[in-house]
């Protein structure tokens, strides 16, 4: 199960007339060393139970006892995360463009060859193979995301002309196929075997960077140790086994510039830096960057859309719709887990709706600066994902109360267009999948829920792992003992 991180913020509850700054409530600063607030006209708060929750108590601001230790977590992760690093990641000799002929083989093979190393301990083979084939899927990804890319308007030009509903969707498939078709034929990768779906589940999951941290510590490459374990951890926060092993190494030495995510997008980097700035109060560059993270963010979730649409194997013979709905019933799991997948992980915990808590940074961060049309435009599309919020509620109210003083018209608390179109995308294909599970499903299974359906998304095993991963298991057992915390009384004696 994910856990999410909620970003909240109240303005100063003494302040309740729609007279002042103090009206607009802005996102919480995340933890830093000093929870000092930069004035009165802003105090940190959550609704919820927040991990990061805070309380009043007279002027000051305190920590709920529960969250100190992951607050902590939080401020370690963003001293540390722009800091130079000297290890190298496997994708140093990834080219997309340029990929090594020799290096070209079957991921399966790849990745079947280097979890038999890892199994009979040559530890020199399985890292060359676990390395060769992260780059072989990311290549794989890369060239599936140019294809669907350039062949996802390749039936449009036709649709203006035709009458025939049957004929539109049927002359849709085949001019995206031969698109594809042509488009494939010059990438090498695909002259290969396809993965299996457990394959590249496992990948999705960052499964073989588990692998990675074991054989680099057998190496003694700690430092690359550390970062292939940050790495997995970045996806499986909970994973007890991976925290123990990043606490061991911490033990031994400095490893805050080797805490490096060999897989973060683009976005990531730059929804932390907005976020940032956004607490130095310099509100300027943080829209800037926040505009700029969510504008990739969409690219990045468009690539993961389209990328769905790869290849599946033929399980049972059936009727052309039936055949046909079978299809697109998995290409719509692939396409609703997109949106999970792609939530940024901060000090262990998911950012809960993080479409909607940049929008909320970039509201109040124009509000700041006197840019009132944006901040209500940005205020407007926030509502789309959380109507309920009543923090952001009184912010559209209070908007609406100036709205003759600052020019603003009705155009202004609309959403913007980019966050209806995902919002509206979003919507109705998990709609769409809960009517497909209620309606495909065999007679003997029982009707699911929105709820259901979404536990039903959960990421596939990585059967092969189990039981290799007793050697890590020996590995802990032999040389592990976690730190004692100050005021630490250790176990009783028998």
């Amino acid at each position: 199960m994910i856990r999410l991180l909620k970003i909240d913020g109240l303005s100063d509850p003494e302040k309740q007339s729609f007279s002042s700054d103090q009206n607009v409530r802005g996102m919480q600063s995340f933890p830093s060393n000093s929870f000092n607030p930069r004035g009165p006209q802003i105090i940190c708060a959550a609704r919820h139970e927040s991990p990061f929750a805070l309380v009043t108590q007279g002027t000051a601001l305190t920590l709920r006892n529960r969250s100190m230790a992951q607050a902590k977590l939080l401020f370690v992760f963003f001293s540390t995360g722009y800091l130079f690093s000297t290890v190298k990641p496997q994708y140093e000799k990834y080219s997309f463009n340029s990929f090594p002929p020799n290096d070209l083989m079957p991921l399966e093979s790849a990745y079947g060859h280097a979890l038999e190393m890892y199994a009979s301990q040559d530890w020199k083979q399985s890292v060359q193979y676990l390395e060769l084939s992260l780059r072989l899927h990311r290549l794989l990804k890369d060239s599936e995301s140019y294809c669907c890319q350039n062949c996802s308007t390749a039936w449009q030009e036709y649709e203006e002309n035709s009458t025939d509903t049957t004929l539109l969707f049927m002359g849709h498939i085949i001019r995206r196929a031969a698109c594809l078709k042509m488009c494939k034929t010059k990438f090498p990768v695909f002259s290969k075997s396809y993965p299996k779906r457990e394959t590249l589940g496992a990948f999705e999951q960052r499964i073989p960077y588990r692998y990675l941290q074991y054989v680099y510590y057998q190496m003694n490459e700690l430092e690359r140790a550390v970062s292939a374990a940050h790495t997995y951890l970045q996806r499986n926060p909970g994973d007890p086994l991976l925290s123990r092993s990043l606490n061991y190494y911490k033990s031994l030495f400095d490893m805050e510039e080797y805490l490096i995510d060999h897989e973060e997008q683009p976005y990531e980097a730059l929804f932390l830096k907005a976020v940032k700035l956004y607490n130095s109060g310099d509100f300027s560059s943080s829209a800037r960057d926040m505009e700029l993270a969510a504008s990739d963010y969409f690219k990045t979730y468009n690539m993961c859309f389209l990328s769905c649409e790869g290849s599946y194997d033929v399980q049972e013979f059936k009727d052309f719709y039936p055949t046909v709905a079978d299809f697109y019933f998995e290409v719509m799991k692939c396409k609703v887990k997109c949106e999970e997948n792609l939530i940024p992980n901060v000090g262990g915990y998911f950012v809960e709706k993080f479409v909607a808590t940049m929008y909320h940074y970039m509201q109040f961060a124009y509000y700041k600066l006197n840019d009132v049309r944006n901040a209500a435009l940005c205020a407007a599309s926030y509502i789309l994902f959380d109507a309920d919020d009543q923090v952001m509620q009184q912010n559209i109210a209070y908007y609406r109360y100036y709205r003759q003083q600052w020019g603003l018209h009705d155009e202004h608390f609309k959403p913007r267009p980019e966050a209806l179109r995902y919002y509206n995308l979003t919507t109705k294909l998990k709609e769409l999948l809960v009517f497909a599970q209620n309606y495909l499903q065999t007679d003997d299974e029982d009707t699911v829920s929105s709820e259901e359906a979404a536990s039903a998304l959960s990421n596939p095993p990585d059967e092969e792992f189990e039981g290799i991963g007793d050697y890590e298991e020996s590995f802990l057992a032999e040389w592990w003992q976690e730190p004692k915390t100050k005021g630490d009384t250790g176990e009783p004696t028998a």
